[in-house]
């Protein structure tokens, strides 16, 4: 029995047999039995070891033959029985959170965490010494080992300061080094043979063709027919389209700026009732518009205006008889009804409607229109006179047919005799009594006015008639009288005019030559519901409405009576001032400030305003007594200094000039009168002197950027000694950074002397120190227009024009940079982003020159200087244009505007006006010699 063998010893175990389970049996493992804690790969399809088969106390062991996914299962179902977390074995023993956390923390512990962390803050202010010691030796070894590049360079750097300037200059240009290191293949080049037709047409694209072939003979010329289609392709007519949408655009553009209307409004109506219908679509509605009307005259015959609607639509059809026939059948329909009567005077002849008309009297003797009607179809003035007087006997208060009464009268008695009798049956007629009062002499006038105004006591119209029927008799002083009446009447009786309607009636006296009557109602009148705190602000408002609306003598009452209120406001004087200076005599204009400088000693424009005037009317020594009047009321004012300069050096005076100058060096020492006082020597031509004076001023004033200008110019042009000039300019720009015409004085110097990459860098500087200036970016798009590199001006235009892009100049630059078909639409881009900009006007002047459009040029350039009347390079390039198309006369008109205007900016206006060849002339001579320097763009 026992020497039987069982038939599973020796095999392999079940799946999931665990030994002894069944007992009870638990199992324990060991270090070795673990292993390394390295994981091997394990090869879980091998049999266990011979030791683990036989030991059926180890409880793992069927783990051995689990997948990693199972595992987890069973691991988590274990901690799902037990009910606790196995990862709070693994916490942190110092972090109490999850081994003390439901402890409390009382004052002993906190004392116990004191104690211990002032005892690690002693170890490690132990160690510290040594730590820091041993960081900063393996830091200068790594530093040893591996040196920073500034480091390597650090003693050439120091080296640097050592350099002079001439040295710094002589260093080379650095070349293009990419070219000589690149590595070229030593692959020897390749010839591929072309074709004869490839070579024959490259040849034929560039070559002028003087003949037509036999094909484009047959289909006319230029037209180019399509392979398939059939149809034909006029690329002439094609440009010429796109020419003529682009200069309509231009066109709108030109009304956005000069507030011009495009449309028609008379003539638009005209032009819609002459298209004739020729639709079977417009014939369609035809019947439908007869039949409707046909319904609305058959339902209601007495209705007059579907009568007039349907003679008026056989009108429009071309069918007259028939409508006449319509419109008759509606006279007799609707008799009471005077627009049917009048359309059937309209649709009939002369001699047909004066039947109608007599009919319709019959009918409506009281309808004015009818009788008036009936007058325009007279031709002779004495049967529209008898018509007139039948009328007034059936309509004796209309005033209407009074008042074409007696303008058919041609003798004043009759018309006289016929406006008594009017006023008589129509006395609320405020025309006919003043009509009536023009006819009659003086004194029948005032009793005519004053029995109107006994019969209609609101009317105003009448109160400035009489004021104005006094103003005739040179009565002034009446006519203030009257007027003053005539607002208290006026406010007495409730009939209250507001300042802005008395302003109106103001205007219209003064435009119809009643001076005296207008200022008697500005002075009565501008007080009116004003507030004593802002009468100095609202008349100043109306002053310039009405200068706007070109009522002078009324904007003149004003600044005349706020004046006598306000003596001590220079605002005020110099508004009136600027008034009469545009619209006065030179005489009115000089009583006028020697008023103002009586009770404004101390407002300087007004002082000079007066010697301007003297010295253009030719009084050189009334202008220097009014200067001199200046100074003993302003003595230490640096604008009469240097209007005394300047008056002294315009009339050859040099010497009393520079007298001048240095006694306002002395009392003054204002930085432009240093600066006065350097020109003037320079002008002289004693260079010495003035760089003597430019030296002493910039250690006064080492800020102004002028000085630093006019010194380098100086030693630029006339010592010609670059690097001197090249120090100033770098000096004066470690002062004045923000001067833009010292950077690109800076950068031309560079330019000329030929360090085109020093200019480049010097404006990129300049770009960087002063961010969004268009004067910067323009000169370097120029730099490199000049310097031959096109691709890298027009980056540079880009770029600019997404910094700046409402600067006309940039715009400016970028119309010119387009090829010659392009520049129209770069332009309307350009009226788009800077519409009232001054250049950008200018330049599309200049492209309706460059294409012979000369009308819209000289518009253009007229909105140009209305724009910006100051920059002189749109007055240049108008009298430029002019010479060359216009007439002796245009060109005198631009020279006095320009002379009017005295314009003192702009770019090649300044370059001009600011050359020492040039000091002392007149801006119409600096116009000449502008346009004459300007030059067209190809």
């Amino acid at each position: 029995m026992f020497g039987i063998t069982k038939d599973f010893m020796g095999k392999a175990a079940p799946p999931n047999y665990v030994a002894g389970l069944g007992r009870g049996a638990t199992g324990f493992t060991t270090r070795s039995d673990i292993g390394p804690a390295r994981e091997g790969p394990a090869d879980m399809g091998s049999p266990p070891p011979p030791f683990l088969v036989h030991c059926t106390s180890l409880t793992w062991l069927p783990t051995l033959f689990l997948t990693h996914s199972e595992l987890q299962r069973m691991v988590a179902k274990q901690k799902d029985k037990d009910g606790d977390d196995d990862d709070e074995q693994f916490q942190d023993p110092d972090n109490e959170t999850g081994l003390f956390s439901g402890a409390p923390y009382e004052e002993d512990d906190e004392e116990a965490d004191r104690v211990w962390e002032a005892i690690d803050t002693k170890m490690d202010e132990r160690r510290r010494v040594r730590r820091e010691a041993r960081e900063k030796e393996e830091l200068e070894r790594f530093r040893a080992e591996r040196p920073k590049i500034s480091q390597q360079f650090a003693d050439l750097k120091r080296s640097l300061s050592s350099i002079s300037a001439d040295e710094w200059n002589h260093i080379p240009e650095v070349g293009d080094l990419v070219g000589k290191n690149r590595r070229r293949p030593k692959v020897p080049e390749r010839f591929t043979p072309v074709p004869d037709s490839v070579l024959a047409g490259a040849r034929e694209q560039n070559q002028f063709v003087t003949q037509l072939d036999e094909r484009q003979q047959q289909l006319g010329g230029l037209e180019t027919p399509a392979l398939d289609s059939g149809m034909m392709t006029n690329f002439v007519e094609i440009g010429q389209a796109r020419d003529k949408v682009l200069g309509l655009k231009l066109d709108q553009m030109s009304d956005s700026v000069a507030g011009q209307t495009v449309i028609d409004p008379k003539g638009y109506l005209t032009d819609l009732n002459s298209v004739a219908l020729k639709s079977d679509a417009e014939i369609g509605d035809l019947k439908k518009a007869r039949l409707l009307l046909n319904s609305v005259i058959t339902t209601n015959p007495k209705h007059a205006p579907g009568w007039i609607a349907a003679a008026r639509l056989e009108e429009v059809a071309g069918k007259t008889a028939q409508a006449r026939s319509i419109i008759a059948k509606g006279c007799e329909e609707c008799p009471k009804n005077e627009d049917v009567w009048l359309e059937a005077a309209r649709l009939n002849t002369v001699d047909n409607a004066k039947i109608i008309l007599a009919n319709a009297v019959r009918h409506m003797p009281q309808s004015v229109k009818i009788w008036l009607k009936a007058v325009e179809l007279e031709s002779e003035p004495k049967g529209q006179k008898r018509v007139l007087r039948r009328a007034l006997e059936f309509i004796p208060n209309s005033v209407k047919l009074w008042r074409a009464a007696v303008n058919m009268e041609e003798n004043p008695s009759d018309a006289r005799i016929l406006l008594s009798r009017a006023v008589q049956l129509v006395p609320l007629s405020v025309d006919l009594w003043l009509a009536l009062s023009r006819l009659e002499t003086c004194d029948n006038a005032r009793k005519v006015l004053n029995q109107a105004r006994r019969t209609i006591p609101t009317s105003h119209e009448i109160w400035i008639c009489a004021a104005r029927l006094e103003e005739q008799q040179d009565n002034e002083k009446k006519v203030e009288g009257i007027i003053s009446q005539a607002v208290t009447v006026l406010s007495q009786k409730g009939t209250v005019l507001d300042r802005d309607q008395w302003f109106k009636e103001a205007e219209t006296c003064e435009k119809e030559g009643a001076v005296g009557t207008c200022q008697a109602i500005v002075r009565a009148t501008i007080g009116l519901n004003v507030e004593d705190e802002d009468r100095k602000k609202t008349w100043m408002d109306d002053a310039d409405s009405c200068i706007a609306h070109g009522s002078i003598e009324t904007a003149r009452a004003i600044y005349a009576h706020a004046l006598k209120v306000f003596p001590g406001k220079k605002s005020i004087w110099r508004r009136a001032a600027f008034l009469e200076k545009g619209h006065g005599t030179r005489e009115s204009l000089e009583e006028l400030l020697q008023r103002a400088v009586k009770y404004c000693p101390q407002a300087e424009v007004l002082w000079l305003m007066g010697a301007k005037e003297k010295w253009l009317a030719g009084d050189v020594d009334g202008a220097r007594a009014i200067l001199t009047e200046a100074f003993r009321a302003n003595p230490n004012s640096e604008q009469i200094w240097l209007a005394a300069v300047k008056l002294e050096g315009e009339n050859g005076e040099y010497e009393r000039a520079r007298i001048l100058l240095q006694k306002a060096r002395e009392q003054s020492g204002a930085q432009r009168v240093w600066m006065k006082a350097a020109v003037l020597e320079r002008q002289l031509g004693n260079t010495a002197e003035a760089v003597r004076i430019l030296d002493e001023a910039i250690l006064k004033f080492p800020t102004f950027d002028k000085l630093w200008m006019i010194k380098g110019q100086i030693e630029e042009t006339e010592e010609k000694n670059i690097p001197k000039a090249r120090e100033t300019y770098s000096k004066g720009l470690k002062n004045c950074p923000k001067s833009i015409n010292l950077w690109i004085l800076s950068s031309r110097l560079e330019e000329k002397a030929g360090l085109l990459i020093k200019a480049r860098a010097i404006l990129e500087k300049a770009r960087l120190t002063n961010p969004k200036t268009a004067d910067l970016w323009v000169e370097a798009i120029r730099v490199e227009v000049r310097g031959g590199n096109t691709n890298a001006a027009k980056a540079l235009l880009a770029k600019a024009l997404q910094e700046c892009p409402t600067s006309g100049q940039v715009w400016s630059e970028a119309i010119w940079m387009e090829p010659r078909p392009q520049r129209k639409t770069r332009s309307v881009d350009a009226l788009k982003k800077c519409e009232h900009d001054s250049i950008v006007v200018a330049t599309v002047a200049r492209l309706f020159w460059t294409e012979r459009k000369v009308e819209k040029a000289r518009s253009w350039f007229q909105k140009a200087v209305q724009i910006d009347p100051d920059r002189g390079d749109s007055w240049g390039w108008w009298y430029k244009f002019e010479a060359q198309h216009g007439t002796d006369e245009q060109r005198q008109v631009v020279v006095a505007k320009c002379r009017a205007a005295e314009p003192h900016h702009g770019e090649r206006w300044q370059a001009v006006a600011k050359d020492m060849a040039n000091a002392g002339k007149r801006p119409d001579e600096i116009l000449v010699l502008v346009a004459a320097s300007l030059e067209m763009v190809k």
